[in-house]
């Protein structure tokens, strides 16, 4: 069986001039950095970073039930939405487990865009077609769409000077559509997933090489840098930002992940997993989200088990480490974990084991960073 060819962003030819080193990621071919992960990180947290998201997947959803039917697919409320604002949201199985995590931007009455991860592109589109009902169409622009995200305390100054829109004009998950930014037409959202402050930018897959050496060559002076997968994750991870296939997954519902904001069970439509959501809120909910902060020696890794720490040798794990590293802006050996709610409370001693010997960790408060 010939091995399926990695699917590769409109900004792939331009990675190995900027000295990116790739990896396989999801079955995208991806730069993991392209000077150092650390370096990149503290870029985007006390300058500005640049970064290719381009495999992110992009679903437009038209017609006089778009809005009807995306309230049915999602669990935020859509219709406090007006035009150009945008929310996140998560899809749900019936049984309340999720689909995946995702943006919607309202960009008309009868138009919206849904954001969706690399991960889950054919298995969202089936799920969103399979569920449409109405006047309603469905379509896939994932393959014509590149994205850009601009992130940290200088992206708005440095974008700014590449248009005659007013960006401060754009509040927090508000977006402009038809934007000439360096002669190129883009949707501008004053989104990201890195804790900072910083726009996605929507383009056509053909002026997405040219839209990136342009944000670069103008932010050079400022010491805006291209930034890769490895900053992306430390920068949400410490933001406590959820990872679809970590955090979130078909058997891990909104509401274990921390997310319930985003979980409008009042909202008078009914949605995918609604009830279960509402049994599992009304009863309490059985897993919860943590922080964890090892003060023994290692780092918590993903899948690491979980115990409480008065655990013995026989006792089963309370939970799993969903994603861990050193976090490069707090220099300590951070952690979240999913684990039963009963040891999620702040200050509680838990035991990580890392390679077959417990180490000794608490629960700690969560998001690590916020700016």
């Amino acid at each position: 069986m010939q091995a399926q060819a990695l699917k590769r962003t409109p900004l792939y030819p331009l990675y190995a001039q900027h000295g990116a080193k790739v990896i396989d990621f999801g079955g995208w071919e991806l730069p993991v950095q392209f000077s150092s992960i650390i370096e990149e990180h503290h870029t985007v947290r006390t300058k500005a970073g640049l970064f290719d998201v381009s495999h992110m997947g992009e679903v437009m959803i038209e017609g006089p039930d778009a809005s009807a039917f995306v309230q049915s697919l999602i669990t935020n409320d859509v219709t406090t939405l007006q035009t150009n604002q945008a929310l996140y949201a998560a899809m749900c199985y019936p049984d309340g487990g999720t689909v995946d995590d995702l943006l919607v931007y309202k960009q008309g009455e009868q138009k919206f865009l849904l954001v969706i991860n690399a991960s889950n592109i054919d298995k969202d589109v089936d799920w969103i077609v399979s569920h449409a009902k109405g006047e309603v169409t469905v379509e896939n622009v994932s393959e014509a769409t590149a994205q850009l995200a601009i992130q940290g305390p200088l992206a708005e100054q440095v974008l700014q000077r590449l248009t005659a829109t007013d960006l401060s004009q754009i509040r927090y998950f508000w977006f402009q559509q038809d934007v000439d930014v360096a002669g190129i037409k883009a949707l501008v959202s004053r989104t990201g997933y890195t804790g900072e402050d910083g726009f996605e930018l929507y383009v056509s897959a053909a002026d997405a090489p040219s839209l990136w050496e342009k944000i670069l060559a103008e932010g050079k002076a400022d010491g805006v840098l291209p930034c890769g997968l490895g900053a992306r994750d430390t920068l949400r991870f410490e933001a406590r930002l959820p990872l679809y296939g970590q955090e979130l997954g078909a058997d891990i519902t909104p509401l274990e992940a921390g997310i319930g904001f985003a979980v409008k069970l009042q909202k008078e439509q009914d949605f995918i997993g609604k009830e279960a959501l509402q049994k599992q809120k009304a009863a309490g909910v059985p897993r919860k989200l943590v922080g964890v902060e090892l003060i023994g020696r290692g780092i918590p890794r993903t899948g690491y088990p979980v115990f409480a720490q008065e655990a013995g040798e026989q006792d089963e794990p309370i939970g799993y480490i969903t994603s861990g590293t050193q976090s490069p802006t707090l220099k300590k050996n951070l952690g979240l974990a999913l684990i039963r709610a009963e040891y999620a409370a702040v200050d509680t001693p838990l035991a990580v084991e890392i390679r077959g010997k417990r180490v000794e960790a608490v629960t700690v408060k969560s998001p690590f960073y916020k700016r």
